[in-house]
């Protein structure tokens, strides 16, 4: 009987081993597709947000969204990496550790949610002062500034958009009265010179472009979040089962 009885408690440990480095290899590849996002950000898709710096440098936080990615993405790997190392060397101290920096980060996770939630309501709010302070920038600087023009001038073409809300922002701009009252070639996709007429009703504002990518890019970026929650709860079942099994061996 005790024979048995052992045999099954060595079925049940290495069955909860070889769950840890499932589960940590998972957190271990969440964290790799959360830091590639991140690195995406600040490589590919910094455009728009140095839009809203030049515009508004007390918006310089919005920026910082890339680096968040970066450091949870980096840190999640790590912590994948440690999960599977101190299942496989059995290590109480270890599994302990890392029990208690997962609690900590779905802790905080829980909260930021909270917060988003509470929030939500006064985004509104938020979008109206934004774009206020991005049609006062095309009216005034577009054409003007070099560095402003330029950061617009990728945007528009890499989104195939034109203007905040759309190609009206520019009229009366000093663009706008400079080019006896022509819009910026980006707006228009096969005529110059761009007149109101030669725009294409395909053509959006760069918000509702912005708002459609994030809305198709954030249901794959919040299905992978709820993804790591689910495994970082599974992940510390699995480290305390361990944590009490090899203290009773």
């Amino acid at each position: 009987m005790q024979g048995m009885q052992r045999t099954d408690n060595m079925g049940c440990f290495s069955l909860l081993k070889t769950m840890m480095f499932l589960f940590n290899g998972a957190i271990f590849l969440g964290g790799a597709v959360i830091l590639a996002i991140g690195i995406w950000v600040k490589v590919d898709g910094g455009s728009f947000l140095k839009i809203l710096v030049t515009a508004a440098p007390q918006l310089l936080q919005v920026v910082n969204v890339g680096y968040l990615c970066i450091a949870i993405g980096a840190f999640l790997v790590l912590m994948g990496f440690l999960g599977c190392y101190g299942a496989m060397k059995e290590s109480r101290c270890m599994l302990m550790i890392f029990f208690f920096i997962i609690l900590i980060i779905f802790v905080a996770e829980t909260a930021g949610a909270v917060v988003v939630l509470a929030f939500s309501s006064l985004s509104k709010v938020f979008i109206d002062f934004l774009g206020n302070i991005a049609v006062e920038n095309l009216q005034n600087d577009y054409g003007l500034k070099e560095e402003i023009t330029t950061v617009w001038n990728v945007t528009m073409k890499e989104f195939n958009c034109c203007g905040f809300n759309g190609y009206q922002d520019f009229n009366n701009s000093f663009y706008y009265r400079q080019h006896s009252h022509q819009y910026p070639d980006v707006c228009c996709l096969y005529f110059n010179p761009c007149t109101a007429r030669n725009i294409s009703s395909q053509v959006k504002g760069c918000f509702e472009t912005f708002e459609l990518f994030l809305n198709k890019n954030g249901k794959v970026v919040g299905g992978v979040a709820l993804g790591i929650c689910a495994l970082e709860i599974a992940a510390m079942i699995v480290s305390m089962a361990l944590y009490s099994m090899i203290g009773n061996k």
